[in-house]
């Protein structure tokens, strides 16, 4: 038997999921007794895997099948179309080693219009099931806006699973629990951190100083008080110490980059003695809004309360489209070579 690892002693806890489109990743990472559940991507990672030249031979398979396809088509739509289905390629690729979903995130461009929003999730369905992979192992990353959180509740009607994504608040949480989203993925760190050097912050004592701790113990334990089947997944976690906080907040799965894998998996350490941290309280206030009713209109008024979420939102979409825009860049040149 293998010696223990920090990162198994992780998944003895929690659900451990890959955020992360290179199957190295996974592969690395599962045992004959520890096996991912779901993949979670978005624009960035989509970018970042299309531009390795390890990844040439699907870039390849896909501009060969849209200039079969849709030679007949402007420019414009095959790259729309060659980035869905490059997602979907990608993320084929890492389908083997999960026994659960493989997310794609709906574009950030619709993410103040539930219409464009519905539509492109029920269009990366179809691909995905075009592409072997059924609509039951599919789930559909939306960003957390009143017009997004909307499209939610009907995808979840019509049988489209859901995870709400870019979350930082308690109302965001609240309203896809309403919504009935499959997850939520709070973001412990803002996106900026990943692509600014001097944004991320380390803490003595993560699970109580950093400002997502108290949130998302908020959120554990309001989602524990009124029985929520939503389930808490963060996301946009950086280090193996971050890891160990939200262990200690009792998320019910962590979706954890290859090098924070990796950091976990080089461990021995031991988790610290559970109990250790404070569980969140609970605002009774939020249980009884009703943040779908009238488009999203009591989250438009939660997002103009609270700066700070609203900062972090539209920082993040516009990170995330300007991945995408860079990915469609990367498939232009591909199709014109």
């Amino acid at each position: 038997m293998a010696p223990a690892t920090l990162l198994t002693r992780v998944r003895a806890q929690l659900t451990v999921d890959v955020d992360s489109m290179d199957p190295d990743v996974p592969a690395r990472h599962s045992t004959p007794d520890h096996n991912f559940s779901d993949m979670t991507s978005n624009q960035a990672i989509v970018y970042s895997e299309a531009a390795r030249p390890e990844r040439a031979p699907v870039l390849n398979a896909l501009v060969a099948q849209i200039r079969s396809a849709e030679a007949q088509l402007d420019l414009d739509t095959q790259l729309s179309d060659a980035l869905d289905l490059l997602t979907v390629l990608l993320a084929k690729e890492v389908f083997p080693y999960l026994t659960g979903r493989v997310h794609a995130q709906a574009s950030p461009s619709a993410a103040y219009d539930t219409e464009a929003t519905i539509q492109h999730a029920k269009k990366l369905v179809a691909l995905f099931e075009a592409n072997g992979i059924p609509k039951s192992r599919v789930c559909i990353k939306i960003p957390t806006t009143p017009e997004s959180i909307v499209a939610c509740n009907y995808l979840e009607r019509i049988g489209i699973r859901t995870l709400a994504t870019c979350l930082f608040s308690v109302p965001q949480a609240m309203a896809a629990h309403q919504a009935g989203c499959l997850y939520i993925a709070p973001y412990f760190n803002e996106l900026r951190v990943h692509f600014e050097p001097g944004v991320w912050k380390e803490y003595a004592d993560t699970a109580r100083e950093h400002p997502m701790g108290p949130v998302i113990g908020e959120i554990v334990a309001l989602y524990k008080a009124i029985g929520a089947r939503t389930l808490v997944m963060p996301a946009s976690i950086v280090t193996a110490k971050e890891v160990l906080a939200l262990v200690s907040l009792r998320s019910d799965h962590l979706t954890l980059s290859g090098a924070v894998l990796d950091e976990l998996a080089a461990s021995a350490d031991e988790l610290p003695p559970p109990g250790s941290e404070p569980a969140g309280e609970t605002k009774a206030y939020v249980k009884d809004i009703n943040y779908l009713e009238n488009d999203g209109a009591a989250l438009k008024e939660a997002f103009a309360a609270d700066a700070e979420t609203d900062r972090r939102m539209k920082d993040a979409l516009r990170i995330f489209g300007e991945m995408e825009a860079k990915t469609k860049e990367l498939l232009r040149a591909a199709l014109q070579a």
